[in-house]
């Protein structure tokens, strides 16, 4: 991507401007047009980026294509190594499902805004058996709204530090403008079958300068709805009482102003403001509704349930200079989760059980710097150097205090809900350093390592190094390996946060008697090894790639199966513990052959999953696919009319095979979910230069699944749907 600057600094400070983060530098004028004599081109950088294997970046113009119904996760699950699943492979918030990158798990996929993270999802509470109810983080942004998405896999998200040990998702949305700009857009996604909840969303964006190319601006607002799906929806299919998906409300708000001081220095305010409401369908819990307090829960159907309200402000500076570039953030996130209050012991864990609200309250504050320098030791090299402080505040009076055993002492902690604090906190300080060094003119060595010390967890160490070896004109070996790691979660860490179960819940390893779960303050964090080696082809518009993975996965965190010790009422002591070690393996493969040029192009991405299992239990981390096959056939008609066909193949998806609680001994369900494929059909007319219109077909083919939530069986696949959508411009 091209962008001009007026400037006469020297080619030092030029070529550096390539390092800065296109956050901050974007095609803000038309790279086709002549230059004035005084500005020079430079090229805003991704090239650092995708000098290191396990990179995939979604384009704008691919969100056209297919664009999402809801969630952007729909769209970004059909990069290589990507999937939806739950937070865990029992299944019970399967319809909730987030971006799940190399069969790791939600729970290690950092979610970013504009290169900042996103930690919502952390403000709900996190269950005995590792789910959240929760969306997760990548609903914030409406498609229309992107500029790009950037996935990043393997050693290369080592960089970002706590929770990227899957991958990093970074949503990088449009820039302000140095001329007025606007749209409108319009969307609805209608099911072929009422009882599958429909979409409307309308948005728009506005775009230009306050103040001459000073200062300029970006405004955007969303309001979407999706309906849920009817309660019955699957047990007409199955007789089952598992939910279908929750609808979904949101409403969003977000402002940039950017003031450029100087062409080459340039500091941004920005705000947001967004509300997300569920659509109540049932969830887990129509099954058990029998003992949720007078029926409550078959009452609530279509309800909002549950409210997320989150603001961000923010405002970064980014500076080119003769010897470097710098950048200085600081960013603070607040996210009020409002719900229905909801049981905490045994089958009723998580059910609500109450018409009472309460409120979680998270609050994030941000604040990091970074300088790049060329530096000339034997060879060309790009230094980077930066710092981060990231500290979250987490207040759950509903969450912490759930479980009331007034006049039991559960080890050094009360059972008297009033006795214990609900709220906790958690600082890490981090430095990190990252070398990009041009050995050859083939050949680029890019050595990492960055250190971080948490308050409670002390300090981590997570080096990297990645290679990048040109072997001819046509093919690149890439290779890598890095140290990344997860600290404890807020729940996990409250010694505080108490869980019990009066003994179907226990494990297996507990052979009788009720449980008391506690928060393990003497938590070590969770560590994996990643590495991956791959081999990628370019020639003429044709591309092919194959990259082999595997991460080494220990120091799990999860509820404990050893007993520490006795309540006073004689009831087992757990604690959340380093479970032992897992370990992540597959294939990624990628093709692109341009059938036409400029006319017809196919692109085709794989993953196969050798395996994803716990050591000691031999359960997946997550219920994903042995392989998944994501293909596209690009046809450009004519200049304003395109169409696109697609295809994506789901393998076999096998059930946990080993029970870890009591009441799943001897019932585990060998239930699995066969191969089955969903096409879709996307064309895009431009009916004028300001008017754009946009029609399709998802699952052109209806090929659905019905949730049983026993086995694989925990989520819906939506049939066929027809949508449309309309964006006009200025």
């Amino acid at each position: 991507m091209l962008t001009s600057v007026t400037t006469r600094k020297k080619p030092i400070a030029l070529f550096l401007a390539s390092l800065l983060s296109t956050s901050a530098w974007a095609a803000n004028e038309d790279p086709t047009e002549p230059l004035a004599d005084n500005e020079t081109m430079i090229v805003t950088a991704e090239q650092e980026l995708k000098q290191q294997p396990g990179v995939s970046t979604i384009t704008a113009e691919d969100i056209q294509k297919s664009p999402p119904v809801n969630d952007l996760s729909d769209i970004i699950r059909k990069m290589p190594g990507v999937n939806l699943t739950g937070n865990s492979a029992s299944g019970s918030r399967g319809n909730n499902r987030q971006i799940d990158i190399r069969g790791m798990g939600p729970e290690n996929t950092l979610i970013m805004v504009d290169g900042v993270p996103v930690t919502s999802r952390n403000s709900v509470r996190y269950s005995w058996r590792g789910e959240r109810d929760t969306r997760g983080d990548t609903n914030w942004v409406p498609a229309e709204m992107v500029e790009r998405i950037e996935v990043i896999r393997g050693p290369a998200a080592a960089r970002y530090g706590s929770g990227a040990a899957g991958g990093v998702v970074n949503i990088i949305t449009k820039r302000p403008t140095n001329d007025w700009h606007g749209s409108l857009s319009l969307f609805t996604n209608q099911p072929e079958d009422s009882k599958e909840g429909a979409t409307k969303r309308a948005n728009f964006n506005l775009s230009g300068p306050l103040a001459g190319d000073a200062l300029t601006m970006r405004l955007y607002g969303n309001l979407n709805k999706t309906d849920a799906d009817a309660y019955d929806i699957n047990t007409a299919q199955n007789g089952s009482a598992a939910a279908g998906r929750e609808g979904v409300r949101n409403k969003d708000i977000n402002a940039v102003v950017s003031w450029k001081i100087t062409p080459l220095q340039i500091v941004d305010f920005s705000y947001g403001y967004s509300r997300q409401g569920n659509i109540y369908a049932g969830d887990t819990q129509y099954s058990n509704s029998n003992v949720s307090p007078g029926g409550l829960i078959k009452t609530l159907y279509g309800d909002e349930t549950n409210r997320m309200y989150r603001q961000n402000y923010g405002i970064t500076y980014n500076g080119i200079w003769d010897w470097g570039t710098s950048k200085l953030n600081f960013n603070y996130e607040k996210t009020n989760n409002t719900r229905l209050d909801e049981g905490s012991t045994g089958k009723v864990e998580g059910m609500i059980n109450s018409d009472d609200y309460s409120t979680s309250r998270l609050e994030s504050y941000r604040a990091g710097g970074e300088v790049n320098f060329p530096l000339q030791l034997l060879v060309d090299q790009t230094v980077t150097l930066g710092a981060e402080w990231n500290r979250d505040e987490l207040n759950d009076p509903a969450s912490m205090t759930a479980t009331d055993s007034t006049g039991v002492t559960v080890g050094n902690v009360s059972g008297s809900a009033s006795d214990r604090s609900s709220k906790n906190s958690s600082t890490i300080s981090s430095l990190y350093f990252e070398d990009n060094i041009a050995a050859t003119d083939s050949t680029q060595v890019l050595p990492g390592l960055r250190f971080d010390y948490h308050d409670t967890f002390g300090a981590n160490w997570s080096p990297s190094l990645n290679i990048s070896q040109g072997l001819g004109d046509m093919f690149t070996l890439k290779a890598g390996i890095a140290r990344a790691f997860k600290a404890p979660n807020l729940y996990q860490s409250t010694e505080g946060y108490l869980l019990s179960t009066r003994g179907n819940g226990c494990p297996v390893s507990v052979s009788s008697g009720s449980c008391f779960l506690l928060g393990n303050e003497d938590l070590d964090p969770e560590i994996s090894v990643n590495k991956e080696v791959g081999i990628e082809f370019h020639d003429n518009g044709y591309a092919a790639g194959v990259t082999w993975f595997r991460n080494d996965y220990k120091n799990k965190i999860v509820a404990g199966d050893d007993v520490v010790g006795y309540a006073s009422n004689g009831a087992n002591i757990l604690r959340w513990e380093n479970g032992g070690k897992a370990i992540v393996e597959g294939l990624e493969g990628n093709l692109t052959i341009p059938v036409l040029r400029d006319v017809l192009e196919w692109r085709t991405n794989a993953t196969y999953m050798f395996r994803s299992e716990s050591k000691k239990t031999g359960n997946p981390l997550s219920v994903i696919p042995e392989f998944t096959i994501n293909s596209q056939l690009d046809w450009q008609i004519t200049d304003k009319l395109d169409t696109t066909l697609s295809w994506t193949q789901y393998g076999r998806q096998k059930p946990r095979q080993n029970a870890e609680i009591r009441n799943e001994a001897g019932e585990m369900s060998n239930r699995e979910i066969s191969p089955y494929s969903i096409f879709g059909l996307n064309v895009n007319y431009d009916i004028t230069k300001n008017l754009r219109a946009n029609a399709g077909i998802n699952n052109l083919f209806d090929k659905r699944v019905y949730r049983e939530n026993d086995g694989a069986s925990t989520y819906n696949e939506p049939g066929r749907a027809y949508y449309a959508g309309v964006t006009v411009s200025f």
